[in-house]
C-alpha cells in the first residue's frame, strides 16, 4: 500500500478501504506522509466527496490518533454535548447543569474562544478561582460525585485532526462536509461519551449560513456517530441573532445563572430546554413531552441551579457568584447605542456584532491575546423589535473608553432596519436522530 496508490483511487472517484485511511492518518501523523501529500489527499475528497462508510473510516482513524477517555465507568450515561459557534452561545452552562441534576453524567471538554465566536473557557474563568484544567483521576471523580465536568480541551486529543485542520486552513479545504464532520467527530469520540448531541448553528453568524447546509453537515455528523456506536440527536438552531441579550464572558455567565434561577427565559431558555431534552431522551429513553417536562421541573424548583452552585465550587469557583451574580466584575466604561431612526429590526449581522465584543476586548483576534472578562454586549433590542429613534440598542462595556464610538458606529452597521415589521425566523430549524 502507498500514498500514491490512494491518491490516484481517490481522484478517480472510488471508495477507500478503511484500511486505506487509517495508513494515511497514522503516516500523517507520525510524519511519514509529507504535507504535499496530504493536501491532495484533501483536495482530492473536497472534489470528489467520501462515502458514509469513508467518513466514518475517516473519523475513527483521527479519534484513535492520540489520547482517548474512557468512560465506560458510566455506561450508558455519559453524554456530551459539541456546538459549532456562534455569538452568545452559553448554552453549555446551562444544560450541562440540567442534565447532571436529572442523573446524567455529562463529560466536556470545551475550547477557548477565537474571532468572532465565544469560548466557553473563556466565559468559566470568569468566575474567580475556578479551574478548566483536572487531572483525568480528578475530572472521573468529579463526574462520579457530581454528575458532570467542564474543562479545557487536555492531552494529545485527536492529533491527527489538529494537523489536518491546520493544513486544510492553508490550502482552501476547510469547507468540505466529510472533512469538517470527521474534524467535529473525532474529538468527540476521542472524549468518550456514548450520548451526543450536536447543536448546529445556522445563519450569519455561523459557519453554516443556510439551512440546507447546515442539515447537511448535521446529518453527516449524526451518520458517523451511529456507525461508529454512539447515540445521537442533532439540532439545527437559528443564529441570525446572537443567542441570548448578554455577549461577552462574565455577563453571559450572569445570563447562564439568570435561566438556571427561572428569571430568564426567551431563545437562551427555549434552545436550552430543547438540547437538555435530547440528551436525556438518549440517556434516559425517555419521550421528548416527558424529558423537556423534567427539563422544566428542575429550572423551576431551583434543582439545576444548586447543581451549577455545586459544579462550580467542586473546580475551585467561588460559590458566592453563582448566589449573587452582581459580584462578577463588569469592565469600568459602559455606553448605551441609541437608535438611529423609528423602525424595526430587520436582520441583525451576527458575525458583526461578535467583531464589536472582540474590539470591546471581550474576545481574541489571535490565541495569543489577552481576554477581558468584564467586557461585552447587554443587547436591549433584537430583530423583529420595533424601535423609534433615540431607543437604547444596546450597552457596550469596555475597559477602553477610547473605542467605543467605533464600536457603537459598528454594531449600528451591523443592523438592518425596516418600516415594517420582518418575517419571524424558526429558532430550531429542525431535529435530526
Amino acid at each position: 500500500m502507498t500514498m500514491y496508490d490512494i491518491l490516484n483511487k481517490k481522484k478517480h472517484g472510488e471508495e477507500l478501504t478503511a484500511a486505506e485511511i487509517r495508513f494515511f492518518v497514522e503516516g500523517y501523523t507520525k510524519g511519514s506522509i509529507p504535507d504535499y501529500q496530504a493536501s491532495a489527499f484533501t483536495m482530492a475528497v473536497c472534489l470528489k466527496g467520501m462515502t458514509a462508510a469513508e467518513t466514518a473510516a475517516l473519523t475513527e482513524a483521527m479519534a484513535h490518533s492520540g489520547d482517548t477517555v474512557d468512560l465506560s465507568c458510566f455506561g450508558t450515561l455519559s453524554a456530551d454535548k459539541h456546538s459549532t459557534g456562534g455569538v452568545g452561545d452559553k448554552t453549555s452552562l446551562i444544560v450541562a447543569p440540567i442534565v447532571a441534576a436529572l442523573g446524567g453524567k455529562v463529560t466536556k471538554m470545551s475550547g477557548r474562544g477565537l474571532g468572532h465566536t465565544g469560548g466557553t473557557v473563556d466565559k468559566l474563568e470568569s468566575i474567580p478561582d475556578f479551574r478548566t484544567t483536572l487531572t483525568s483521576t480528578e475530572f472521573l471523580r468529579q463526574v462520579e460525585t457530581v454528575g458532570m465536568a467542564v474543562i479545557g480541551q487536555s492531552g494529545d486529543l485527536a492529533p491527527a485532526d489538529k494537523k489536518l485542520y491546520a493544513l486544510r486552513d492553508v490550502t482552501a479545504t476547510v469547507d468540505s462536509i466529510p472533512l469538517i464532520a470527521s474534524s467535529i467527530m473525532s474529538k468527540k469520540l476521542a472524549a468518550g461519551s456514548q450520548n451526543i448531541v450536536l447543536d448546529v448553528k445556522v445563519g450569519s453568524g455561523a459557519f453554516m449560513k443556510t439551512p440546507e447546509d447546515a442539515a447537511d453537515l448535521a446529518d453527516e455528523m449524526v451518520r458517523i456517530g451511529k456507525l461508529c456506536g454512539r447515540r445521537m440527536a442533532a439540532l439545527i438552531t437559528d443564529m441570525n441573532a446572537p443567542l441570548g441579550c448578554a455577549v461577552g464572558n462574565a455577563v453571559e455567565i450572569q445570563e447562564a445563572i439568570g435561566v438556571l434561577r427561572g428569571d430568564v427565559h426567551g431563545d437562551l431558555r427555549t434552545v436550552c430546554v430543547a438540547l437538555a431534552a435530547q440528551m436525556l431522551t438518549l440517556i434516559f429513553g425517555w419521550e421528548e413531552s416527558e424529558a423537556e417536562a423534567r427539563v422544566n421541573t428542575v429550572l423551576q424548583d431551583g434543582t439545576a441551579l444548586a447543581k451549577m452552585r455545586e459544579w462550580v465550587v467542586a473546580q475551585g469557583g467561588d460559590g458566592r457568584y453563582i448566589d449573587d451574580p452582581t459580584l462578577f466584575h463588569r469592565a469600568a466604561h459602559s455606553f448605551t447605542v441609541p437608535a438611529p431612526d423609528d423602525g424595526y429590526i430587520a436582520a441583525m449581522d451576527t458575525e458583526a456584532i461578535g467583531r464589536v465584543a472582540v474590539l470591546l476586548g471581550a474576545g481574541r483576534e489571535n490565541k495569543e491575546d489577552t481576554i477581558d472578562h468584564g467586557a461585552g454586549i447587554l443587547l436591549q433590542k433584537k430583530s423583529g423589535d420595533a424601535v423609534q429613534k433615540g431607543d437604547p440598542l444596546c450597552i457596550l462595556l469596555t475597559e477602553r473608553a477610547e473605542i467605543l464610538p467605533e464600536a457603537a458606529e459598528l454594531y449600528v452597521k451591523a443592523l438592518t432596519f425596516t418600516e415594517t415589521p420582518p418575517p419571524v425566523r424558526p429558532l430550531i430549524h429542525q431535529t435530526l436522530h
